[in-house]
C-alpha cells in the first residue's frame, strides 16, 4: 500500500482492492455452482453471482461519488482464496457432500474477507464524511452477511452431517 498517507488514501486503495475481488468472485461463483453436489448449494451460488453483479455496480457508484474512475488493483488475498478453492477441487474430485462442505468453507472464507473489507470501508466512509457512499457500502455489507449466514445454515443443517456420514 505504497503512497497511503491518509484515511482517504486507505479508503481508495481498499476500494480498488475490493473492486478487483468482487470481479474475481463473479468469475468464481459459477465454477463453485458447477462443482457443487447439492442443488440448493448450486442455487445459492448462482443467486450470489447475481448479487455480486449488483455489488460491482454499487462499487462503480462509490467510485463515481468520490470522483474516481472504477479501477481494480490485484488483490492477493482473493487470488489466494480462489487458489484454495481450485486446490480443493483437485483434492476432492468427485462431487459429494464432503466436497460441498469444502466448497462452503472456501466460499465462507471469501465472504468473511469481503465482510471485513466492507466493514472497514463503511467505518472509514463515516469517519471521513463520505455520506453519499455509506448506504451503498452498507447494502453490500448486509448482503455479504446474509450470504454467509445462508452458507452457514446449509453447512450446519445438512451438508456437514451428510459429509460426516460419507466418511464413516
Amino acid at each position: 500500500m505504497a503512497g497511503v498517507k491518509s484515511l482517504d488514501d486507505l479508503f481508495l486503495t481498499t476500494l480498488k482492492d475490493v473492486y478487483y475481488a468482487e470481479r474475481q468472485a463473479q468469475k468464481a461463483l459459477p465454477k463453485m455452482a458447477k462443482a457443487a453436489h447439492t442443488p440448493e448449494l448450486r442455487d445459492a451460488f448462482m443467486l450470489h453471482k447475481d448479487q455480486t453483479a449488483g455489488q460491482v455496480e454499487r462499487l462503480k457508484q462509490v467510485f463515481q461519488a468520490i470522483g474516481k474512475r472504477p479501477q481494480g488493483v490485484t488483490c492477493e488475498a482473493m487470488n489466494g482464496l480462489n487458489a484454495e478453492f481450485e486446490e480443493l477441487l483437485e483434492e476432492a474430485k468427485e462431487p459429494s457432500a464432503v466436497r460441498d462442505a469444502g466448497i462452503i468453507a472456501c466460499a465462507q472464507a471469501i465472504e468473511h474477507y469481503e465482510i471485513a473489507r466492507y466493514g472497514a470501508m463503511l467505518a472509514w466512509a463515516k469517519a471521513t464524511g463520505k455520506t453519499e457512499v455509506v448506504e451503498l457500502l452498507k447494502a453490500t455489507l448486509d448482503e455479504e452477511k446474509q450470504t454467509d449466514a445462508q452458507l452457514n445454515k446449509m453447512a450446519n443443517g445438512q451438508v456437514n452431517k451428510a459429509a460426516a456420514k460419507e466418511a464413516a
